[in-house]
Parts: structure tokens; sequence; C-alpha cells
């Protein structure tokens, strides 16, 4: 069998397919050096259902006596979980898969385990000290050690021991196909064409966010305007190779994940800097557009559930920026992407000495902003970063729901933030199985699908670290399903 694309979900579907004896061929579009498509450019992070911190220790046993005393881990129930994906996609995700989600996200978690994956607990970015105690927040807990480039390689090297053979450069073009499904690729690599016939095919090749033409065609104006996060070679090869087929699309087509990302990053992903480009400390300031006003609630919710709908929101903005501001009673708070020297970052001492340097706003708008901002917050309400405190303002334009303090104590520190796309959310329509289905609503013999590009699951929003989990769950399915697949066939 073949699985397209070496991310986690890839190689999540080899090895399960390989557990259940499948003879498995990976193929890579990018070489060696920039394997591992979107994986390599997260923190790692995986959002997992769990009842407390004797489940996380199961899955982290590195997790010392000491840790556990001093920290407040609670817990993260299965319901709470759905409720978060039904909530940030208003609804609409299709409950059978994100039940499913949710309910193999700790199995899948702990399988990874066993393959040698090595987690450990989100500290730096999703837990704040408060009383000598840290406290996790936001149901996130879990990140992989190393980020994203550490998974790649625990992924990458658990395949090669299992004796999964990954090919590199080797881009995917087409798929195989006649009556009786798909029978195999066409690949070319070093610029020869070759057939790869195989029993089954599981695509799991990343979205579309790199293909600015389909980003502008899909998502509408000024999405040709935006950064890209991650890799470069994710330009919908899987998606035209299964609609070319007969696949049925679903989902989100016109909607993605998109942060607030440096305005002076590169085109696409740096491997050097990773995810070090993303700004998501906003909550405990203000991000004002080139006018010098606001116009998100920064402090709505978690910035787990705010993050990646933020990006496009920026994208709207007169010359598609902002700049995020704060002051030194929150500085300390700001998570470490804020400190890396390819920062986009201006200080000074006083605000009317920011204004002035702040390139594109309109230093009158920003300061009069400020005033009015200042001047509503509810200042009786205690500041705590660990939970939804309720400090709030009133009678504004747009009202900043938590976290809100005013913005008094020099020196002041601001972020220049661009969109930066993450991955798509349209995709190819699949069952439970993971099983492709046709505009029939039948199965593509044959044919699989795992991680970004599979419709259905996130719908405007996401929430934060679900992204890898839904990779890793449904790469396990497509796995073992195209395993028995390919020995049925054979």
């Amino acid at each position: 069998m073949i699985v397209v694309g070496a991310g986690n979900a890839a190689l999540c579907a080899a090895l399960a397919a390989r557990e259940r004896g499948a003879e498995v061929l990976v193929l890579e579009r990018a070489d060696r050096e920039r394997r591992g498509g979107n994986t390599a450019f997260t923190a790692g992070a995986m959002r997992v259902a769990y009842n407390g911190v004797e489940d996380l220790r199961q899955l982290m046993p590195d997790l010392t006596d000491e840790e556990v005393a001093n920290t407040d881990f609670g817990a993260y129930p299965a319901e709470a979980f759905l409720d978060d994906i039904a909530r940030v996609t208003e609804y609409r995700t299709d409950p059978d898969l994100a039940g499913l989600l949710v309910e193999q996200s700790y199995p899948t978690l702990s399988w990874m385990k066993e393959k040698g994956v090595r987690f450990m607990p989100i500290y730096g970015r999703q837990a704040f000290k408060v009383d000598g105690k840290f406290k996790f927040w936001g149901g996130l807990t879990v990140e992989v050690n190393g980020g994203g480039p550490g998974l790649v390689d625990y992924l990458t090297k658990a395949a090669e021991r299992d004796g999964v053979k990954i090919e590199y450069g080797a881009r995917a073009v087409s798929l195989l196909h006649g009556d009786d499904g798909v029978t195999g690729v066409v690949v070319n690599q070093n610029g020869c064409t070759r057939e790869e016939q195989a029993d089954a095919v599981v695509l799991a090749s990343g979205g579309f966010q790199a293909n600015t033409e389909w980003r502008t065609r899909y998502l509408g104006p000024s999405w040709d305007l935006a950064k890209v996060r991650g890799t470069m070679c994710n330009t919908g090869d899987g998606h035209r190779m299964a609609l070319d087929v007969g696949a049925s699309p679903t989902g989100n087509w016109s909607g993605c994940h998109a942060v607030g990302w440096d305005r002076n990053a590169p085109e696409f992903g740096d491997l050097a800097v990773g995810d070090g480009f993303q700004k998501h400390s906003y909550p405990f300031g203000i991000m004002v557009n080139a006018q010098g006003r606001r116009f998100v609630d920064e402090g709505a919710d978690f910035r787990n559930y705010t993050y990646a709908k933020y990006g496009r929101r920026i994208l709207e903005q007169p010359a598609q920026f902002a700049w995020q501001i704060f002051d030194q009673k929150v500085t300390h708070l700001l998570r470490d992407e804020y400190k890396i020297r390819q920062a986009t970052k201006v200080t000074a001492p006083t605000l009317e000495a920011l204004a002035e340097k702040l390139e594109g706003v309109d230093p009158v708008g920003l300061l009069e902003e400020v005033r009015a901002y200042n001047a509503s917050i509810d200042t009786e309400t205690p500041f705590d970063p660990n939970v939804k405190d309720g400090r709030g303002t009133r009678g504004l334009h747009v009202n900043k729901t938590n976290w809100a303090n005013t913005l008094d104590e020099g020196p002041f520190e601001a972020y220049q933030v661009t969109c930066g796309i993450t991955f798509t959310f349209g995709g190819l329509r699949i069952n439970t199985d993971a099983q492709v289905l046709d505009t029939d609503m039948n199965p593509v013999p044959g044919l699989y699908a795992a991680g970004e590009l599979v419709g259905g699951i996130f719908y405007f929003n996401y929430p934060g670290g679900s992204g890898l989990t839904n990779g890793s769950v449904f790469g396990r399915i497509a796995g073992y399903g195209s395993a028995e697949a390919a020995a049925t066939r054979a």
C-alpha cells in the first residue's frame, strides 16, 4: 500500500498499516531536509481527553511527584472536548467524525507513546504560576517533546524501524483508477514519471494553503496576500487527485486556520524559526489597525479558541496588518515567540512616543483609542490570566471581555503582525473508517484519507492542538483500514 505525505497523519497511517502486516511505501514530495509537511512547523501541542493527572502520567511517565504536587492539571473529559469542537465550529462539525476524534484521542496518543513518541506538559505556553502553583487552562495540557520537528523525528524513526519505505522528492501527481477503484499512484521523482501499483492508497498530503491561486479561488479576495506558516508543498495535490476520480468534496472550503503572524516573515515557513513568527499573547494587550482602532475582542476567550480565526480578521484590516501593544504589567506573560530576534518589535517609554513609532498607524487615532480603552475598564474585578476573569470594558465600539488592563506603565512594547495561514478546512468526505466517499456517498475502493485534506471536522475555527490529534487519530484509522483492504484485494 502507498501513503502520500510524510507528516504526522501520513506516518501514523504508515505505522498502523505496517502493524497489520502491510508492505508500505511513503511518498514525500519534499526532500529529506524539508520532510514532515506542516507537522514540522508546529509547536507540537496535542489536545486530548483525560479524566485527571493519573491519565496524564500514563502518557508522560517522566512527570515527577514534585511537578504533580506543584501543578493543577485539572481534567478535560471527552464531553468538554466535544463541546469545544462543537462550539468553536458553530455546531457545523460532523458529529460522527468529531465524536470519533474525541473518543480516540487518548488511545491514539497512548499508541504513539508505544511507538516511541515522548510527551510532556506544556508549561511554557499553557500554564501560569499563581500563588506558587501552576495551573493549566484552555483544555490543552500535552505537547510532544521537541515540538513538531520532534514529532516528525519520532514517527520517522519508528516507521523506518518497522520496515516502512520512505521515498523523498517523490511527488504524487495522479491516482491510478478503474472499475475496481484506486490501484496505485502516478509519481514524479527526479524528473521521471512512473506508476506505482498498490492495493490501497492513503492520502495525507495536507491542505491547499500554499497554493496562491486556490486560496484566492476558495477563500476569497486578499487571501493571495497571506503568509504561509508552514511548508510550500501543501498545494492541494491530494484534493485534486481524489476529486479527479470522483471523490466528494465537503466541509468549509472558504475557511481556514489563520493566525497573527509576524508581518515581515517570509512567504513560506522557515524551519529554522518554526512557529516563532506567531504572536499569541494578544489577550493580555490590545490589537489595533492602521487607523489606531481596535477591531477584535482580544479577551473573548482563551487564545486556544480564538487565535485560529483572528488571522482572517487581521487580513481584513487596511493594508492587512495590525500592531499588538502591551505595557509592563503584562510583558512577563508574553510567550517565548515574542523574544525571537526576527520579531518586528517597537518599544517606547511613553504612549505618545510609541504612537509615532508604529509604522503605518495614525498616531492621533491610536492615542484616542487607548484613552477610551483605559477609561472603560472594570478595575474592581481582579486580573487572573488562568481563568476567564471577567475583567472587561464597557461602552466601547468593540468591548474586551476578559483580561483588560490599563495601558499606562511604560516602557511599552508593540509587535506588528499580518495574517499567517496554517491549513485549509475544506477537503475530502470520509466515513468513520477513513474511506474516501464518492459523490454518490459510496466508498471509493482502495482510497483512504487523513489529516488536513479531510473536510467536515473544522469550520470557521478550531480548538488549539486538535489539528495534530485529528491527523493522528484518522491516520491510525486509515492505516488499519487500508491494510485490511489491501489484504482483501490482494
